[in-house]
C-alpha cells in the first residue's frame, strides 16, 4: 500500500513515464520484479494506460503520445492545429529522429501517426503550452518544410496561413539545412 500511494502521488503528476523512470524512482527497495508487478495492477484497474512499448501516463490526454518517442516534436496537420493555424480538429502527428516503427498506432481508442525524420532535418520545433503540460510543436516555417518533405499536400487554406506566418528570415535558415529538392518544392510552394 505503501509503493502503491507513492507510485500514484510521484507518476499521477507527470504527463507520461517509463518503466526505466519507475526502477530509477523506487531504487532498492523495491526489486525489478515488483515494480513491473506494481504497474501491471495498474494498467490492469485501468489507472494507468499504455501509450507504446514502456511509456505509460496516468492522464487521458492524446497530446502525451509524443513523450513515448523522446525527441520528438508535433508537425505536419497537427501543428498547424495547435498553433490555431488551422481549424480542423487532427489527430496527433508525432515526428521523431528515432528508429521506431512508423504508422498510425492507437492510444485509448484513438489514432496517431508516427513519422520518422532523418537526424539533419531535426529542428525548427520549440515548446508550446497545451493544456496543464508543455510539448514541442513544429513552428510554420518547418510545417511548411515538413510537409514538402513528406510529400504531403497542403491544403490550400491551410498554406495562406502558413504564408502569413512565415519568417522569411528563419525560412531561409532552415532552408540551408534542406535538401535540394526541398528548397525547391517550397520555393515554388510560396510562389503559388
Amino acid at each position: 500500500m505503501k509503493y502503491t500511494k507513492a507510485f500514484r502521488k510521484h507518476f499521477g503528476a507527470l504527463p507520461a513515464f517509463t518503466m526505466r523512470d519507475v526502477r530509477v524512482f523506487f531504487g532498492k527497495p523495491l526489486s525489478g520484479k515488483y515494480s513491473e508487478l506494481l504497474l501491471h495492477n495498474f494498467l490492469k484497474r485501468g489507472e494507468v494506460h499504455r501509450i507504446a512499448k514502456g511509456a505509460y501516463s496516468f492522464g487521458a490526454e492524446m497530446q502525451v503520445v509524443g513523450l513515448a518517442f523522446q525527441p520528438y516534436y508535433y508537425g505536419l496537420q497537427d501543428a498547424l492545429s495547435l498553433r490555431d493555424l488551422w481549424t480542423q480538429e487532427t489527430n496527433p502527428v508525432v515526428i521523431t529522429p528515432r528508429k521506431v516503427r512508423t504508422g498510425v498506432r492507437t492510444f485509448l481508442g484513438n489514432n496517431y501517426l508516427v513519422k520518422r525524420i532523418a537526424r539533419r532535418m531535426f529542428f525548427g520545433f520549440e515548446p508550446l503550452r497545451y493544456h496543464d503540460s508543455w510539448v514541442n510543436v513544429s513552428d510554420a516555417e518547418k510545417t511548411l518544410i515538413d510537409f514538402v518533405y513528406f510529400r504531403q499536400r497542403v491544403d490550400a487554406e491551410a498554406l495562406a496561413e502558413l504564408k502569413q506566418n512565415i519568417n522569411a528570415k528563419k525560412l531561409s535558415s532552415y532552408l540551408k539545412k534542406c535538401p535540394l529538392w526541398v528548397v525547391k518544392r517550397v520555393k515554388k510552394l510560396l510562389a503559388e
